[in-house]
């Protein structure tokens, strides 16, 4: 089988979501498929076992010359264009651009003669399924995949913003679920989301999570700030304004002050983008000296190296009703094989996966139960501190191998296993 992706970034670096389309990519190249990724970095960057094509911007078009003019005059003025042509057109004249970009690329690969054609995206951008509605001779062959809600007013709460132009991204997305021949999910939870506005989905959707990848991390040292020989409690990951540390960091000063000689025998460790919570977290880190916190984008590399280091990982997720997320660093924390303490709400994908009866799960702000799941991880620990997660279904389940195989059953070529 032949596969063409489309994708925004393939730079691992520069977001969560680029890390997962990569994972996926390479997996689907280790399941023998020939790949061949038209990508939009605006960087050569290159896969092992993939031919990868960066996609140029398309110059001196009217559509790039409108929006270089908006941002000279956002530059000139200090005022800010984009919410009001948002308002008008439902994407800005950059977006309009980079959607035509990326589908002049795509019927330049025609030669290619993919098999199946799968756009990947990140954050809110969705810049290839876009592209793709301008290649209707490749709808019978195109898989959409859709890794988190979209647009953003379908967002569970606590998450409540609404885009300028959400009218018309609404009819896009409508638009891209009639004529996609399949899409997929990361999640069970995410389809029925968004099968519950969007119900072709429900009809067309199949279930691709993000995936375990293989790194080569042996050669990656230690920070500084990290002591192996520690109890070491690790969240990586943006800490963005509805995703509060907050009830953790409590939780943990009370498990301290249940167990003093623990201030000097563990950590707990936030690494990631937290400016929303940065003055809090100053004021924390001068009461707990054993939290340590790095408000910076940390390489991937270092995170993926200490998420096997450590002793516990983090997932936490905003507090609400249900979380149909399947977090990007699920994959991580299941190959790392360490105990993971799961914050989430009682309907989460993660929690879905891990099981009801998983030992390690609290509400996110449930301070009281917080604090009792780190006191039995951390008397595990005194123990025995080789202590592991030890869920060979998950890590199969984010395998090469489910892929290769929804594929095939996707294609009622299952004698090819």
């Amino acid at each position: 089988m032949k596969i063409l992706v489309v994708v925004d970034s393939i730079d691992v670096n520069d977001s969560s979501g680029s890390k997962a389309n990569v994972a996926l990519i390479q997996n689907l190249a280790a399941c023998g498929f020939e790949v061949c990724v038209l990508h939009y970095t605006q960087k050569n960057i290159i896969l092992d076992a993939v031919t990868c094509v960066a996609v140029p911007e398309k110059k001196w078009n009217y559509l790039y010359v409108l929006s270089r003019t908006e941002r000279l005059f956002t530059r000139l003025t200090k005022i800010s264009l984009n919410k009001y042509l948002e308002q008008w057109f439902g994407f800005s004249f950059t977006f309009f651009n980079d959607s035509y970009s990326i589908a002049t690329a795509v019927k330049k690969h025609k030669d290619f003669q993919p098999d199946l054609i799968l756009t990947l995206s990140k954050g809110a951008s969705f810049r290839p399924h876009h592209a793709l509605l301008k290649v209707p001779e490749f709808h019978n062959k195109w898989m959409a995949y859709v890794h988190d809600p979209y647009p953003f007013h379908f967002y569970p709460r606590p998450y409540n913003w609404i885009q300028p132009g959400y009218a018309q991204k609404e009819r896009f997305f409508r638009t891209v679920s009639g004529k996609a021949e399949y899409s997929a999910f990361p999640s069970q939870l995410l389809k029925e989301w968004m099968g519950s506005y969007f119900d072709n989905f429900l009809k067309t959707g199949i279930i691709i999570p993000h995936q375990v990848e293989k790194n080569t991390i042996n050669d990656i040292p230690a920070p500084d700030y990290f002591d192996s020989t520690k109890f070491n409690l690790l969240h990586a990951g943006n800490l963005m304004k509805q995703r509060s540390p907050i009830p953790l960091i409590k939780a943990y000063k009370k498990f301290l002050e249940a167990f003093p000689d623990a201030e000097k025998q563990s950590q707990l460790l936030l690494l990631g983008p937290a400016d929303f919570y940065e003055e809090e977290l100053i004021n924390f880190q001068k009461e707990i000296t054993s939290l340590h916190v790095e408000n910076r984008n940390v390489p991937f590399k270092e995170v993926l190296a200490l998420q096997e280091k450590v002793s516990v990982n983090i997932i936490l997720e905003s507090k609400s009703e249900i979380s149909p997320f399947l977090p990007g660093k699920f994959p991580h924390c299941i190959a790392a094989d360490k105990p993971i303490l799961l914050l989430s709400p009682y309907y989460s994908e993660t929690r879905r996966l891990l099981g009801e009866n998983y030992s390690y799960w609290a509400e996110a702000d449930d301070v009281v139960k917080i604090k009792t799941k780190i006191e039995k991880l951390y008397l595990n620990w005194k123990e025995n501190s080789n202590q592991f997660l030890n869920r060979k279904d998950l890590e199969k389940y984010c395998s090469n191998e489910h892929v290769k195989k929804e594929l095939f059953k996707l294609f009622n070529n299952t004698q090819n296993l």
